[in-house]
């Protein structure tokens, strides 16, 4: 641990401070005035300009360490995390799968002790060293395998907090839990002995159903949006709970944060419909959730098409996605394509629709961008439709 302790010489710590802003790669060819490794100054460098937006807290602090920019880019993000801690709370918290220690700050204003578990003793130094310069004295950290911890500790926790991370030598591109290290399927058995209640993070693209029949007990499923981009799922499961399912669908904007719960046995029958005078297109997070035919209930909507997932009406409401005002609604022919697309510009959407933007831009040589937005999709009666559509 020593090289890192020389990191917060003066000298170098003003180093970074004066360069976080300028082109890394120009930097490197600088000589290296300082007694220890050039790389190192650089990786922190890089890897606090990575935190400069997604975490504001660390990167405004000073004397704080950064592990590589790989571990910047994976770790939770403080809106994210602070969201997480509004999810939980109580005496204590074990976080299994410790990381950067972004997800057990917030942890520690809502709980009165928090261990932070971390397999890699240069990661465990780095995190413990800014807990101090962040004043968070309710944090313990503890090197080494988790499950072993668990063992040591031999404790009850009001919570266990886990983020599996998928293994190097998992084939395929489908996500599964039990690819993951922990393996918390296997696992979850074992955890009950220390908790009753586990929060488990996961990545934005395991599929809702395959975690519901990998894991037992669960409670709630919260699919974490920000600025319309899902960006992690979270799993509360609370022992031998077998009720209904809860699934919130939240997106953070800078503004205003929208939430929107269903459950995941909600059997909805949706009503259906022509294009009306407004169209909405859900966000992300609604879309991830897959509770369409629930949303068409919930709001008052009509679908187009039961696979296409776009809602429409004659009154105006707020709605948790992108709102537009119908202007016109074209036959997908080439005569009316021509006529009313060819050569112009508009944003193009394509929902249950044969053919991809890209080749429709080519094909109608169609430019992007502008304030015409066009929604290519199949209406009620299997039709081809474009809807051209100015944002509300």
């Amino acid at each position: 641990m020593h090289s890192l302790k020389l990191l917060l010489q003066p000298e170098i710590q003003e180093f970074i401070s004066v360069n976080i802003e300028k082109d890394v790669s120009q930097l490197a060819f600088h000589k290296n005035e300082f007694s220890i490794d050039y790389i190192s100054i650089i990786n922190q460098i890089v890897s606090k300009q990575k935190a400069k937006k997604k975490l504001p807290t660390w990167f405004n602090t000073s004397k704080i360490l950064y592990p590589s920019k790989i571990s910047i880019e994976q770790t939770s993000s403080e809106i994210a995390a602070k969201y997480k801690s509004s999810l939980v709370s109580g005496e204590n918290l074990i976080d299994l799968s410790g990381g950067f220690g972004i997800d057990d700050y917030y942890f520690s204003s809502v709980f009165q002790k928090v261990i932070h578990c971390e397999i890699n003793p240069e990661l465990s130094f780095i995190v413990k060293h800014n807990f101090q310069q962040l004043s968070k004295k309710n944090i313990e950290c503890i090197v080494g395998d988790s499950t072993k911890t668990l063992e040591n500790l031999n404790q009850k926790f009001s919570w266990l907090y886990i983020d599996p991370s998928r293994r190097n030598d998992t084939k395929g591109k489908v996500f599964l839990l039990r690819d993951c290290e922990p393996n918390v399927p296997e696992l979850l058995d074992f955890y009950f002995q220390f908790t009753n209640n586990i929060l488990i993070k996961t990545a934005p693209f395991l599929d809702i159903q395959s975690g519901l029949l990998e894991l037992q007990f669960v409670k709630k499923i919260h699919i974490l949006a920000i600025e319309n981009e899902v960006k992690e799922l979270l799993w509360e499961i609370e022992n031998k709970y077998t009720d209904t399912i809860s699934i919130s669908a939240i997106n953070i904007e800078k503004e205003e944060t929208q939430i929107v719960t269903t459950s995941s046995n909600e059997e909805s029958i949706a009503t259906f419909s022509l294009p009306k005078k407004y169209l909405y297109e859900p966000n992300v997070a609604l879309l991830k959730s897959g509770n369409f035919n629930a949303f068409s209930n919930l709001f008052a909507l009509d679908k187009l098409h039961q696979h296409s997932h776009l809602y429409t009406s004659n009154e105006k409401i707020q709605f948790p996605g992108r709102s537009f005002k119908i202007d016109a609604i074209i036959p997908f022919q080439k005569s009316e394509i021509k006529t009313h697309l060819q050569n112009k510009k508009m944003n193009i959407t394509t929902r249950n629709f044969p053919i991809k933007v890209d080749e429709i831009r080519k094909k109608y040589k169609i430019k992007d961008g502008g304030t015409i937005f066009a929604f290519f999709t199949t209406d009620i009666q299997n039709n081809k439709i474009v809807l051209l559509c100015s944002k509300i």
